[in-house]
């Protein structure tokens, strides 16, 4: 059974910033210094918890940056 569609809402700044909203904080185990990762897929756009540098095997080979890669290998 899935999950409720939950919303959450935040505002921009004058300078284009906006705060997470605490529940989402808290879902992804972040807080500050802590980076997150936009992930821009045709439905939208998803919002995680980046890994930490030195993590992410593929960061050496720009050549495997793009959208297309990343939908190829979200799963691994």
């Amino acid at each position: 059974m899935s999950q409720p569609v939950r919303t959450a809402y935040s505002k921009l700044s004058v300078k284009s910033q906006t705060v997470l909203p605490a529940e989402l904080r808290e879902r992804l185990s972040i807080g500050p210094g802590d980076r997150v990762r936009d992930l821009f897929t045709p439905d939208g756009v998803r919002i995680d918890k980046a890994p930490a540098e030195g993590e992410d095997p593929f960061v050496a080979f720009t050549e495997w940056g793009g959208p297309i890669d990343d939908a190829d290998y979200a799963d691994l």
